[in-house]
């Protein structure tokens, strides 16, 4: 199966000694899929939404609301999946973008920052959520939250810091606020990259956080079980 990933922002360089970015990533959260790459927050799009087989859309430095013409495009773009029923599955910005296209809201917290390793609870068990879990720990980065879901929308997770963390639009689309993908030294390199913005004493409690083993490896295979049984 062949999977289109949407890269919603460019990170390969960005932090000293931390080597790929987001392509890399998302390989090893899902080895067993073949990846074609679009980055689509410089306007390269595919051609159509039957170039894969299924799609992927990333995190990024980006808020969905911000009014870039790139961000209507895919916005449009997700439609189109909606519409044909295509596998995709959005995460933090991707799972914002989700929301925005279909018809929900996007806003920054009230609460602020959501960073490090949280749990989301599961609200809803789904038959791909396999391994089966009443709440996961995976890394987060996210000033933006869902404020109001598309309508149609199933929810299925949330945590203290965040009311929309997991969410499903139709059979087909899915979106995840956290991120499964990221490594601890990406996320770290990342909390540090930030710290000014995030605060101290958060960043430093962020940080604690990702000593700690998470579940990004069992959420992959969650996302692996949801591209599958939409594609069917």
């Amino acid at each position: 199966m062949k999977v289109g990933l949407l890269e919603c922002d460019d990170v390969v360089g960005r932090f000293p000694g931390i080597e790929g970015g987001y392509r890399e990533m998302f390989a090893a959260l899902l080895p067993k899929f073949d990846f074609d790459f679009f980055a689509v927050h410089q306007d390269r799009f595919p051609k159509s939404i039957a170039e894969c087989d299924a799609w992927i859309a990333t995190g990024s430095k980006h808020a969905v609301y911000e009014g870039h013409a790139w961000v209507a495009r895919a916005s449009q773009f997700l439609r189109e999946l909606g519409k044909e029923k295509r596998p995709f599955v959005g995460i933090c910005f991707g799972h914002q973008l989700l929301a925005h296209a279909m018809g929900g809201e996007v806003a920054k917290a009230r609460q602020g920052w959501g960073v490090g390793a949280l749990r989301v609870d599961v609200l809803r068990h789904e038959p791909w959520m396999d391994p089966p879990m009443a709440s996961f720990r995976i890394q987060h980065m996210h000033q933006d939250q869902v404020q109001r879901l598309p309508e149609g929308s199933v929810l299925l997770g949330r945590s203290p810091h965040c009311d929309v963390g997991m969410f499903r639009v139709g059979e087909s689309m899915l979106g995840i606020e956290g991120h499964p993908e990221f490594t601890r030294e990406f996320g770290s390199a990342l909390i540090e990259w930030r710290r000014e913005r995030i605060g101290n004493a958060a960043a430093d409690h962020a940080l604690e956080s990702l000593a700690k083993p998470n579940d990004g490896q069992a959420v992959g295979a969650w996302i692996a079980r949801f591209i599958r049984s939409a594609r069917r």
